[in-house]
């Protein structure tokens, strides 16, 4: 893990960076590397922002008037929050800092008109979108303005809704940073979003929804859009709906944006050409492919050339079913249509928003009638059965939450708000974007959840173990919800940053209780929803410049590269309190009988090492020789000699992929000027991964990976067919390489009953 400046190019920037650019940030960094057409930018990384925290002395201020929030009492909520963001607007910027994002803005061209855009470390994930929970701010110019927006982005992290949304998610406040990117602005003529794939059924068609000006008004639903349909398989345009589309939003002079009419003469004029349609689903095709996983996109286009300015995964593609799915009784008045965004069937009476006061209105089980939806609205939406709009299309705010909460919903109906009356009972079709008159209410006050429809699939068994990793307590839940075998990797590392204070500020003040409980809590919270599966927890792997920016780091060492640096095993050896601490939280786990419970070693380079740590262990008083140990590997010499660790007692290996090839081959993928020359299956990679699998099947070790590399359906073919034991994959990737294993392992199958034959 190299070390994270406070300021990163696109070109630096790769999709595993997301720690400190964030979804959005790390998602440019990728586009722009596989050459996707990405306007120029910099992120202001998650650990200025964080550095801002501690050095402006506001960080205990802050969380503090965050703790034990009851984000459900409206009131409450919002005056925490705005206190919290004043207390972060109020405090000073750190010199260092500014100078940086000023410096990095002058190389752009400091007379440029740039977009800042939020960036959350806990946002544009696999699994949730976290739409529009923090801002962004356009048409931004000159020095001044630039660091203004940058300090309003880091202050929307603790808005109303953000807190709000991260609490349901289950992140806590303190473990979401957030990253912030500088983008050239791109004066749209004509913009919007398209998925990669259909997101609701996930068939391969690219559907593109385009209006005129700034895609802001796409996106937040004030436009219905047109919406194209274009076939992955025939390549061809296959359905088209021009809109009427009234408003377009433009820049404002030298700050902001203004909504302005649309003449008449474009209003219901086609927005996109046929060629344009291609070319938009050719790059959305090319993302697809690249990360493996269908995309949800912005993008603008000027003076007929086209910009990619976003992508993110399609978090809500749901399971093809083999039952019979639910289907609206067409019998009833059909008293609106509008376009389907979030399937499902509901029934409840209406209560229509028409400003914030009225969402405390929305009781469970009604159906919220709006013209359009925004983020301060999700709290409602998460109550209503089924939600209807006026405006919008499949890609606006209200599809596609409705499609991550699982709710019904039909957009861009024109008048609902105008034609639905309060208490009305209305049935909705949230496939065809039909509500109907009527319908049989669920229970006495008028209200009804969706009902849930269809059979699900048989599971798919591997012999190869299929695994997760994990890098925060609350993303088990979800993590245990892909069916995993366990955890592959849970990375002990974030529960400490998140702390906000070094172990050693622990040890130094005396609190070395508080760190063994919360690593205890953070750690059972994942064993709780693994219950009797693997869980591999590793030991801490922090260099020490993330050490530097917290409570205690003032006594860190400066290192020139604290990625070959000071961390992994290697410091624990030496910080032997430190390495207590960590013990004397998974002793605690094991005497409450989570046996399974494994630790694993990060960047041990020889045997030496494990017997010292396994000996440490035994000194601090944990039996070894009955618990589950392993070690990283991801330094050559750990590949070269695993004869030697299988007879000092391993019990697994886990290839780290990150790392092992950037040690192998000398290379930096953070930095820009040799970046392009980190393989993943650089065959001196694949030869060292290829002996060490084949040498612990003869120990009889478990040999695993928890790279990047075991979220790459073909680099899991590849592994399986040389005989790997397990697969740890993130969270997103579980269903897809669960799949690849099967594939593979019959295909073997088959190849040897053949050559029998």
């Amino acid at each position: 893990m190299s070390k994270m400046p406070d300021i990163m190019w696109l070109a630096e920037i790769k999709k595993d960076d997301i720690p400190s650019v964030g979804g959005k940030g790390a998602s440019l960094g990728e586009m722009n590397a596989v050459g996707l057409p990405v306007p120029p930018a910099f992120v202001v990384t998650a650990q200025a922002f964080r550095r801002f925290l501690v050095e402006s002395g506001i960080e205990t201020e802050l969380f503090g008037k965050l703790e034990n929030l009851d984000v459900e009492d409206a009131d409450v909520l919002e005056a925490s929050a705005e206190k919290a963001m004043k207390t972060v607007m109020d405090a000073k910027m750190p010199e260092s800092i500014k100078k940086s994002i000023i410096e990095s803005y002058t190389k752009m061209g400091d007379t440029t008109v740039v977009a800042v855009r939020s960036s959350a470390t806990a946002e544009d994930l696999p699994d949730a979108s976290f739409a529009g929970q923090q801002e962004t701010y356009l048409n931004i110019k000159g020095e001044n303005d630039l660091i203004e927006a940058i300090q309003k982005c880091w202050a929307s992290l603790y808005g109303a809704r953000a807190i709000y949304y991260r609490a349901k998610q289950g992140f806590e406040d303190r473990g979401v940073d957030i990253a912030v990117v500088v983008q050239k602005l791109v004066y749209s003529e004509k913009s919007g979003v398209m998925f990669s794939s259909h997101p609701v059924s996930g068939e391969p068609t690219t559907i593109i929804e385009a209006s005129w000006g700034l895609g802001e008004a796409v996106v937040s639903g004030i436009v219905s859009p047109d919406n194209y349909v274009f076939d992955q398989r025939t390549h061809r345009v296959i359905d088209r709906y021009i809109a009427n589309k009234i408003v377009e939003i433009l820049p404002d002079g030298d700050k902001g944006t203004k909504e302005v009419d649309i003449p008449k003469d474009r209003q219901d004029s086609p927005v996109l050409s046929v060629e344009e349609i291609e070319k938009l689903a050719k790059f959305a095709k090319i993302a697809e492919d690249h990360y493996d996983t269908p995309q949800d996109l912005e993008w603008g286009i000027v003076g007929g050339t086209i910009y990619i300015l976003q992508s993110r995964p399609i978090t809500t593609i749901t399971s093809k079913s083999s039952g019979k799915k639910e289907k609206s009784e067409d019998t009833g008045k059909i008293l609106l249509e509008g376009q389907g965004a979030s399937p499902g069937i509901a029934t409840g009476a209406v209560v229509i928003v028409n400003s914030i006061k009225d969402l405390s209105k929305v009781k469970d089980g009604n159906i919220m009638v709006a013209k359009m939806t925004n983020p301060d609205m999700v709290p409602a939406m998460r109550k209503a059965a089924a939600i209807i709009t006026d405006e919008g299309g499949m890609t606006c705010h209200a599809a596609i939450v409705s499609r991550e909460l699982g709710t019904p919903a039909a957009v861009g109906t024109k008048k609902a708000t105008h034609m639905l009356k309060n208490g009305q009972v209305v049935t909705i079709d949230g496939e065809k974007g039909i509500v109907f008159e009527g319908g049989e209410l669920k229970n006495a006050d008028k209200t009804a959840q969706p009902v849930i429809t269809g059979f699900a699939q048989a599971p798919i068994i591997t012999a190869t173990s299929i695994k997760v990793n994990v890098s925060l307590p609350e993303a088990a839940k979800r993590a245990a919800a892909t069916g995993a075998d366990g955890v592959g990797l849970l990375r002990i590392e974030h529960l400490i940053l998140g702390l906000g204070k070094t172990p050693q500020w622990y040890i130094r003040n005396n609190k070395e209780d508080e760190f063994i409980n919360e690593l205890y809590t953070g750690i059972k919270t994942v064993m709780d929803e693994f219950n009797g599966k693997p869980v591999w927890v590793r030991t801490l792997d922090a260099p020490t410049d993330e050490f530097r920016n917290m409570k205690g780091g003032e006594e860190e060492p400066e290192e020139h590269n604290p990625m070959l640096g000071w961390r992994g095993i290697r410091r624990d050896l030496q910080s032997r309190d430190q390495f207590r601490l960590q013990v004397e939280a998974f002793k605690k786990l094991w005497n409450e009988g989570y046996d399974n419970l494994g630790i694993m070693f990060p960047l041990v380079g020889h045997p030496d090492e494990f017997i010292a740590a396994k000996g440490l262990m035994k000194e601090f008083g944990v039996d070894v020789e009955n618990r589950v140990l392993g070690i990283m590997v991801e330094i050559p010499s750990s590949a070269i000699l695993i004869d030697d660790f299988i007879a000092a007692g391993i019990q697994f290996a886990s290839f780290g992929t990150n790392d092992l090839i950037q040690y192998t081959l000398a290379i930096d993928r953070n930095n820009q000027n040799v970046a392009y020359m980190y393989r993943p299956k650089h065959p001196a990679v694949l030869k060292l991964i290829k002996y060490a699998i084949e040498r612990c099947r003869a120990g009889g070790v478990e040999c695993s990976i928890c790279g990047q590399a075991g979220s790459d359906p073909e680099m899991v073919k590849w592994l399986v067919e040389t005989g790997i034991t397990s697969v740890s994959a993130n969270i997103d990737a579980i269903s897809k390489i669960r799949e690849t294993a099967a594939k593979t392992e019959k295909k073997i199958i088959l190849d040897a009953a053949r050559k029998q034959h």
